[in-house]
């Protein structure tokens, strides 16, 4: 066989590999609205940037006649590429091949892309769309998984891991993307579940499609397992590229800067009308951060689910911060079960990737009732108490409003370590309303007076006047300085500009026991 020969051979057996299960299942995909796995990495990454692993890789199984049904790459795609001129590495299911199950040769691709994303500090982004372990190999495959998982949480605050689900992922196959950073699902085609419908129909007779169980909206609203719910493959897709423009590659690299393009000095005077005079009134807390961050910077996460509290990443002069934000437009802005938990996470998350973290505040305690506290409002509260205090990142805190009880401590108070802490005039911090507290009391007055309710209101003023403001804090070194609200961008700029050297020991142990 000649050269020529044999750079044609390669060349034909390169092209079976790329066809994957063939023209009639790859139609097949597309019927379905999805992109194949080749389809999607190709989009996904910089063009002409990706660099295939174990494209000629075959199963070495012989069950069930599977020795004869061995198509290369085995129905995952896997190799590194260029995210705007960064390096990312990638797998990506090939549903087309024994509709994306994984077996055991399937697995030690997925390990090897891993391994060397380790090795090197870079992203990995998994594009799931699999029907799970490969039958056929049985024990193999549940090894397969466990391999994966493995890796998984090795990775965890090493690199950033982004899951994107584009088709079902059920069963043992959910425990990956699950300890992966962020989950991105696609409506309609994307579906997570520990057991299908059928199952849940046949153990316990219940009947739920599958939308309705596991879907992106399910999933991105009501359980929080995935933070971000897309239209479109694309999409979901496109707004992983804009994550990773905020993230760094790996825990001992800083997040990139880009040029920025807003005047750091930039004061807005919208800020002076965004707080209603009315302590009562709700406002929208993304309003706040959009006038304060680089103009149309904020990039929410999780927007969807405990929407309560606010995170997502903003540039401050360019640089990422991550934002952590009561929203009194939902639940009053309290801290319930959910949004502890949310904010805890991506918190933790930030810490983990040298991303300074911005916490706005407006927050009149914990949510009350018999629901959060059979359910464990006490133990998910302190994850987020937990998370804040342990971070090392600079903390910039701000009190726009209300700061009440146990609430004002764990959004990241002077107390459990923040670097900086700032209230507006309109801050109101104290350990309760002035509405409770005065009822606490002025009990027996109250009891007493002639006018009960006038008697109160003048209580209530009174009590506002001399409690219920920022300049207590203020006295007490509590806050630093009370900011008029249109320097607040100027101030945390020059703030984080000075922390940007910080050093933070924190004392010598295997890990915390954070309240799980």
């Amino acid at each position: 066989m000649t050269m020529d020969d044999k750079i044609e051979d390669v060349r034909e057996r390169k092209e079976r590999a790329r066809m994957g299960g063939g023209e009639d299942r790859i139609e097949a995909q597309h019927e379905k609205g999805k992109m194949t796995a080749r389809e999607r990495v190709e989009y996904f990454l910089d063009d002409g940037t990706f660099e295939e692993f174990d494209q000629l890789r075959t199963h070495d199984s012989d069950n069930f006649d599977l020795d004869e049904m061995k198509i290369p790459g085995d129905g995952v795609v896997t190799g590194y590429g260029e995210v705007d001129g960064r390096t990312v590495f990638v797998f990506a299911h090939d549903f087309t091949v024994f509709g994306g199950s994984l077996g055991k040769v399937f697995a030690e691709k997925v390990c090897k892309v891993m391994d060397r994303a380790m090795e090197v500090g870079a992203p990995i982004i998994g594009l799931n769309d699999s029907a799970g372990a490969r039958i056929q190999e049985g024990v193999e495959s549940l090894a397969g998984y466990a391999d994966i998982f493995h890796r998984n949480q090795q990775a965890s605050g090493v690199v950033p891991q982004i899951s994107a689900i584009m088709g079902p992922c059920a069963g043992g196959a959910v425990y990956s993307p699950a300890i992966t950073d962020f989950i991105f699902m696609v409506k309609e085609t994307s579906h997570m579940f520990i057991t299908g419908p059928d199952v849940i129909e046949t153990v316990t007779g219940e009947e739920v499609g599958f939308e309705a169980l596991g879907g992106a909206q399910t999933h991105a609203s009501e359980s929080g397992v995935a933070q971000f719910s897309a239209d479109a493959e694309q999409q979901a897709l496109d707004e992983i590229r804009l994550l990773l423009s905020y993230l760094p590659q790996n825990n001992v690299e800083d997040p990139p800067r880009v040029e920025p393009w807003d005047d750091p000095n930039r004061q807005s005077e919208e800020l002076l009308e965004l707080v209603p005079d009315e302590p009562q009134k709700p406002y929208d807390m993304t309003a706040v951060i959009d006038n304060i961050v680089d103009t149309d910077s904020f990039f929410e996460v999780a927007s969807e689910y405990a929407r309560n509290l606010i995170t997502g990443f903003g540039r401050l002069d360019g640089h990422s911060v991550g934002v952590v934000a009561n929203q009194p437009r939902a639940n009053a802005g309290t801290l319930d079960i959910d949004a502890s938990l949310k904010g805890a996470r991506f918190v933790r998350f930030c810490d983990a990737f040298n991303i300074p973290i911005v916490t706005l505040v407006d927050v009149p305690g914990f949510m009350p009732g018999t629901d959060q506290e059979h359910n464990g409002i006490i133990k998910h509260g302190a994850k987020l108490l937990y998370a804040f205090s342990e971070a090392t990142v600079p903390l910039l805190t701000v009190i726009t409003r209300k700061a009440y009880g146990g609430a004002y401590d764990v959004m990241a108070s002077k107390h459990i370590g923040a670097d900086v802490n700032y209230a507006w005039p309109t801050a109101e911090i104290a350990v309760m309303g002035p509405q409770g507290a005065v009822n606490i009391l002025y009990d027996d007055e109250l009891a007493a007076a002639e006018n009960v309710e006038a008697r109160r209101q003048e209580l209530i003023d009174e009590y506002r006047d001399a409690f219920a403001n920022p300049y207590t804090a203020a006295d007490r070194g509590f806050v630093d300085d009370v900011l008029e609200p249109p320097a607040t961008r100027q101030r945390l700029i020059a703030d984080l500009k000075m922390l940007r050297s910080k050093r933070k020991e924190q004392p010598s142990r295997k890990h915390g026991n954070i309240p799980l």
